[in-house]
Parts: C-alpha cells; sequence; structure tokens
C-alpha cells in the first residue's frame, strides 16, 4: 500500500462552501445556544474544518430578546464596561440589558467562545442578531437550524 497517497486538505477561502442559517431564540438557554452557534461559526460541522481558516457558516439569529437564563442568572449576571478612563466601569444586570438591548446578550456570548485573534473577528462578522422575528436575509435563503 503506498502511503504517499494519504495527504490531508487544508481548507481555505477557494475551498470553503458558506450556507446561511436561521436560528430561532425563543425559548433557548443562551449559553447551550451560543455554543452551538459559536460551532458552527467556526466551521466545526464541516468535514473540512481547519483550525487556521474561516470555514464557518453565516448565522441569522430571531427572536433574541425571546431567550432564557437557567437559575438566577437573570438576577446575577452583570454585565460590565469599563470607558478606559478612572471610574468608567459600569456594571448593568442581565435582566436590564436584555430588555434594553436583547441583541447585546446573545453576540457576547457567542464571541466570547470565539478565537481571540483576527481570526475570531471574521468569524464573528458572521452573526447577525436581531431582536424580533424580522430579518433583512431574505434573498440569502437561510436554513432553518433548530437545536
Amino acid at each position: 500500500m503506498n502511503t504517499l497517497s494519504f495527504k490531508t486538505k487544508s481548507a481555505n477561502d477557494a475551498y470553503v462552501k458558506r450556507d446561511w442559517y436561521i436560528v430561532d431564540a425563543t425559548n433557548q438557554t443562551v449559553g447551550r445556544m451560543s455554543a452551538r452557534i459559536a460551532a458552527i461559526l467556526r466551521g466545526k460541522n464541516k468535514p473540512y474544518y481547519t483550525p487556521h481558516t474561516d470555514c464557518g457558516d453565516n448565522i441569522i439569529v430571531i427572536n433574541a430578546e425571546k431567550v432564557v437564563f437557567t437559575g438566577n442568572k437573570l438576577n446575577d449576571k452583570e454585565y460590565l464596561t469599563y470607558s478606559g478612563y478612572p471610574g468608567g466601569q459600569k456594571g448593568e444586570a442581565a435582566k436590564d440589558l436584555l430588555k434594553r438591548r436583547p441583541e447585546v446578550v446573545i453576540e457576547r456570548a457567542v464571541k466570547g467562545m470565539l478565537p481571540k485573534n483576527r481570526l475570531g473577528r471574521a468569524m464573528y462578522k458572521k452573526l447577525f442578531v436581531y431582536a424580533g422575528a424580522e430579518h433583512p436575509h431574505a434573498a440569502q435563503k437561510p436554513q432553518s437550524l433548530t437545536f
């Protein structure tokens, strides 16, 4: 048997086929849903997954305002922001942020699960989160993705 014929193909931009998926976040747990979304954004669902290449798909999340937290996280979890100035750190409870800007809850959860480099930033740009059921990506014909 000729062992030189077994060569691993490394995916590149010309080889990658990107699909569009739509996720309905109604009654979904934030962390579990975000972990699955992050894996698809990385491309771990593809047979040609390559860690150093962006081979993931585009994800549209609708109904972000209807996500749920387990336990007492809705009241206890705090989202921190820092302006860079002394005394510029602000905190906001998950309940208040979900009421004010529900998209940010999912965006921050997914962003924290992606690589912290330029590759992770490129993957993050393929995530589109909307508070309601409407989205402007109908022309891409997204496939429904259920967890």
